[in-house]
């Protein structure tokens, strides 16, 4: 997977830091697709004061700190970096209760939304794809990570979101 250089230096610094990091969610569904990514998220094991630490040196957007998300902001716009993390229950069916951040990336692709969504990767490391996303995409099939049911309990917009994936991207 090809990417920008200025996703590449982010991954790489938070890789020098120590910490793992991985490219994830939909630039990883677009490459698999052979569409052009338009937004890079990054996931890491680093804590968000570790992230903030390691782009200290930089402008960031801290609005998302306590979930776990550090924004780094660069000529090409924001990268996104969030700890690996999982979610509690979600009471309101928008919003998880609470956020727990976790060691590892298999645990935080297990708290999203579809299989073609629940990928990473990173040029150190290679593929995350405990899910099967790219098995999915490759036979056009849009599937739930884990439980429909509870997903879209868990957050009932993300039946719209399915829907726009399906006419978007020609999935069943």
């Amino acid at each position: 997977m090809q990417l920008p250089d200025y996703v590449k230096s982010c991954l790489d610094s938070l890789e020098e830091a120590g910490f793992a990091a991985y490219c994830v969610g939909g630039c990883v569904r677009d490459h698999c697709l052979g569409l052009t990514p338009w937004d890079y998220d990054i996931c890491t094991s680093a804590l968000p004061e570790q992230t903030e630490a390691v782009f200290a040196h930089r402008r960031l957007v801290l609005a998302g700190k306590k979930h776990g998300t550090v924004g780094v902001i660069t000529e090409q716009g924001v990268v996104e970096i969030t700890t690996f993390r999982r979610e509690g229950a979600y009471l309101d069916n928008l919003h998880p209760d609470w956020v727990e951040f976790v060691p590892c990336v298999e645990e935080d692709l297990a708290r999203r939304d579809f299989t073609v969504n629940a990928m990473a990767y990173s040029p150190r490391r290679g593929f995350a794809d405990p899910f099967g996303g790219r098995h999915d995409l490759e036979k056009g099939i849009l599937r739930c990570v884990g439980e429909p049911e509870e997903r879209f309990r868990e957050d009932s917009l993300r039946i719209l979101r399915g829907l726009r994936f399906a006419a978007r991207f020609r999935l069943e």
